[in-house]
């Protein structure tokens, strides 16, 4: 298991070394490991992404003025964030689940053995509409790795008292903990849509709901010590100073500590963001690196591509991840959650179970920093246009419990702005920022023959993933085209955990680097329920900065590899295209002025 305690890291670099990425900074070394942390000049990228194939209003709050709040990012990135167009027609938004109709979570064990649980909350019959209260000064969530004595002292009372609290109180632990399981195991069902599951994650409500969640798992945990300004530490995992389980939480004395995780991931092991296998912890850390500069700049062509694809109501469940939830999020998730010893990985590495470990919330608090960061502080040329204000979305319902134990009704519309929730996050240099994987050696090409691991072929779809595949695709125009690779009709079986990486033209068959330019994106899922055990799901990767960084002048095809780090079946690819990133769809016509 990769350490950090091998790891010898220069000074983490200053904010003011990381640059917007239309510059032309260099990457800022972090290691001193030549092969993988040398810098590498970054070049402008104005392109995108392409396979053969089978089978209302947005919510703007109170202006604020966000020049002060660096985040490490040493400077001020225009939050130009301009109306986007719905990806689709409208129907209706998800409505808020019905909390009298609540059925138990089903969840199905490494044996297959399918085990029913009653995540429901308590009902009082009582529901108000939430209203955000006024917030003169933003709270600021501090790095887990760098609390003081005292606020660990203050946080772990806080979650002691929480677990104290009876087990009928909503606000109690458990009760806290069996929210996240009924709305993403199976729990409630789409009202006014028979049994269709309702289900918060793979779409376009991942990153609302938990940021709901975690507002008022806060607010009650600050209720419990009479703080009002207590604050949930996130884990910086995107950084290498925080890519191992932050201290706090292991202690076995401890309100924090929970006896459900891997023992093989407890420190110094190193985050392995990839799940390649590698025990050298200078490749962890840069492949880790290497996947945030992906799923945070490189590999995304709207803001469907990073939020998740639209979940209307009447939608199945699972239509689609963006690049933070089915990247980092759900590696995290893997890489806590004990599938060795437990027998449904819990408690991170289920949906149903996740929420019963503390650092569930910690983990979520960083993973909602991600979307902070996203919308507001990282370069805008790359997605100019970062909201979506098709109203199927910013109406959609929530339901949970506040402070005072009153069931409140929420709306993905006033969440949209972590400062007028009233909480920032604390600043931590984002070594990722600049972390773009060096070119290809310009000689180099690809061989599209027979490799050591797979062959090139014309490919039947639908495959299995349970083995490294390769398929060799057509290009919509010679050369560095502006295109978008599609993975469609992947059906999975969703009671496993489920992974595999995506390469265009790599240059060899070392699976363990991720830290190179022909790495495009991952797919990944965490266990949990739906009906028939399976769901049927698509990615789009952004192909513009890849090509980029390769020598792809003269070809009018490409190689790509799909690397399953799952083992055995549960993958099946339906079909892979390439195809011509489209035009974003112009800005809705302002209304007319009205006839004098």
């Amino acid at each position: 298991m990769a350490s950090l305690h091998q790891v010898l890291p220069a000074a983490a670099p200053s904010s003011s070394s990381l640059r917007s990425s239309s510059s032309t900074a260099t990457r800022p070394v972090v290691f001193a490991k030549p092969s993988h942390f040398l810098t590498h000049a970054k070049r402008n990228h104005h392109r995108r992404l392409i396979s053969c194939s089978s089978s209302s209003s947005s919510n703007d709050g109170s202006k604020v003025d966000r020049r002060n709040m660096l985040l490490g990012l040493g400077g001020m990135y225009g939050a130009a964030n301009l109306l986007s167009t719905p990806d689709s027609a409208s129907a209706n938004p998800i409505q808020a689940p019905q909390i009298d109709k609540c059925g138990n979570s089903t969840y199905d064990t490494s044996a297959g053995v399918a085990t029913q649980i009653n995540c429901c909350p308590p009902f009082t019959g009582s529901i108000i509409d939430y209203k955000l209260p006024n917030f003169p000064k933003p709270k600021v969530r501090p790095s887990a790795h760098r609390l003081s004595p005292e606020y660990l002292f203050k946080f772990n009372t806080a979650v002691d008292r929480m677990r104290r609290l009876p087990k009928d109180d909503p606000r109690s632990f458990m009760q806290q903990a069996n929210i996240h399981c009924a709305y993403c195991n199976g729990g409630y069902d789409q009202p006014g849509q028979g049994t269709l599951d309702l289900q918060v994650h793979n779409g376009w409500l991942f990153f609302p709901f938990h940021r709901w969640y975690l507002y008022f798992y806060e607010r009650i945990l600050g209720k419990l010590i009479g703080d009002p300004t207590f604050a949930l530490p996130f884990w910086n995992w995107d950084n290498p100073k925080g890519m191992t389980i932050p201290s706090a939480f292991i202690d076995p004395k401890s309100a924090l500590y929970d006896a459900k995780r891997n023992p093989d991931n407890m420190p110094p092991a190193v985050v392995d963001l990839g799940f390649t296998g590698s025990t050298d912890p200078l490749q962890v850390v840069s492949n880790n690196l290497t996947i945030m500069y992906t799923e945070m700049v490189r590999g995304n062509s709207d803001v469907y591509d990073f939020m998740g694809k639209a979940y209307r109501e009447g939608t199945p469940v699972n239509p689609g991840p963006g690049s933070s939830e089915r990247g980092s999020h759900t590696a995290i998730h893997a890489f806590v959650g004990d599938y060795k010893n437990q027998p449904a990985g819990e408690d991170m590495g289920n949906f149903y179970s996740a929420g019963r470990d503390p650092l569930f919330y910690s983990h979520h608090s960083n993973v909602d920093r991600m979307w902070t960061l996203w919308q507001f502080f990282l370069p805008s040329n790359k997605i100019p246009d970062k909201k979506i204000t098709d109203p199927d979305f910013l109406n959609t319902a929530f339901l949970f419990y506040d402070e005072n134990a009153q069931l409140v009704k929420v709306t993905v519309k006033d969440c949209l702005d972590n400062l007028r929730m009233g909480y920032e996050y604390e600043r931590v240099d984002l070594p990722w920022l600049d972390y773009r994987p060096p070119a290809q050696a310009a000689s180099a090409k690809v061989t599209r023959s027979g490799k050591t691991t797979a062959k090139v072929e014309d490919t039947v779809f639908p495959i299995v993933l349970d083995k490294i595949v390769r398929v060799l695709l057509q290009k919509t125009k010679k050369g560095k085209a502006d295109e978008l690779l599609v993975i469609e009709n992947i059906v999975v079986d969703t009671s496993k955990f489920l992974k595999f990486d995506v390469f265009v033209n790599d240059e060899d068959d070392n699976v363990t680097d991720i830290d190179k330019a022909s790495y495009a994106g991952t797919y990944a899922q965490v266990p949990h329920k739906t009906k028939e055990k399976t769901a049927t799901t698509s990615i789009r990767l952004k192909l513009t900065d890849v090509y980029e960084d390769m020598d792809v002048t003269d070809d009018d095809t490409i190689l790509v590899t799909l690397v399953p780090r799952h083992e055995g079946p549960g993958v099946t690819i339906g079909g892979i295209k390439i195809i011509a990133n489209p035009p974003p769809a112009p800005a809705p016509a302002p209304p007319a002025a009205p006839a004098s």
